[in-house]
């Protein structure tokens, strides 16, 4: 009967702790779509992620574009620069054809079209990957099409990040890093400007450093899984989130 008892007290302690756990579809489903792009984020909510997470630039005429890279290249095989193109020249590039011929004409959406493509309830990461031009732009789509939706900020760019907490302070904020003695220096820092928590690459957590995250009553969420065991070992030291290009596989790999 105590090894019964012990058992299940177990078995209720690990479903307590990965029940917590966020699965974040790392620029859509992105193992499986073109990344960054509708089809990626309307796969990752039928895969059954919690939330979907894309990267954003503005464009030459402040319209902001969900892609990775400040280039094109890489994704459409043809070598624009989003910052100094405008938006209607980077709608006609196909951004889909590098993955998969089925995603054929795909193309790099408005930040709008990918709000919209998120169910009511549901969660949005939105990595800047430029600087805080982009905030009164970014505020402006989230008012206006971000309703019943919930919005999380994140940058690599402590400054950046700082700003756009005081933009949207009602929404969560995470600063990027993926230097374990960088994180070290700029923690306290983080924790004084209000950000919500870190969300680090995954292999520079530790228990150590796990540990110095907590102590600074800070969030701890992670990128980029793709292997069960890893993320097994990120749950057991307190990661609240884990951001993968397989949500589905992950999920049904930890659930």
């Amino acid at each position: 009967m105590r090894k019964l008892t012990l058992l299940f007290l177990f078995c209720m302690i690990n479903i307590s702790t990965y029940g917590q756990v966020e699965i974040i579809a790392h620029r859509g489903a992105s193992y499986l779509a073109p990344e960054n792009t509708v089809a990626a984020s309307e796969l990752a909510w039928e895969l059954g992620a919690d939330a979907v997470e894309v990267d954003i630039y503005l464009s030459r005429d402040n319209k902001i574009m969900c892609i990775h890279d400040p280039d094109t290249k890489r994704t459409t095989g043809q070598d624009y620069k989003v910052s100094e193109t405008l938006s209607k020249q980077l709608r006609k590039l196909d951004a889909g054809s590098f993955k998969n011929e089925k995603y054929k004409g795909e193309k790099i959406p408005f930040l709008k079209e990918i709000i919209k493509s998120v169910p009511e309830g549901k969660e949005l990461v939105v990595e800047i990957k430029c600087k805080s031009e982009v905030l009164p732009f970014l505020a402006k789509d989230v008012s206006k099409y971000g309703r019943n939706r919930k919005f999380v900020f994140i940058c690599f760019d402590l400054q950046t990040i700082a700003d756009t907490k005081k933009a949207f302070p009602d929404n969560k904020c995470y600063w990027l890093c993926a230097n374990s003695q960088l994180l070290k220096q700029n923690l306290e820092k983080t924790s004084s400007l209000g950000l919500d928590g870190v969300s680090l690459v995954y292999g520079i957590i530790d228990n150590e450093i796990a540990t110095i995250v907590k102590g600074h009553n800070l969030e701890l969420f992670t990128w980029t899984v793709d292997d069960a065991a890893e993320a097994k070992r990120l749950i057991t030291l307190g990661v609240r989130g884990i951001t993968t290009n397989r949500p589905g596989w992950l999920r049904n790999q930890i659930f």
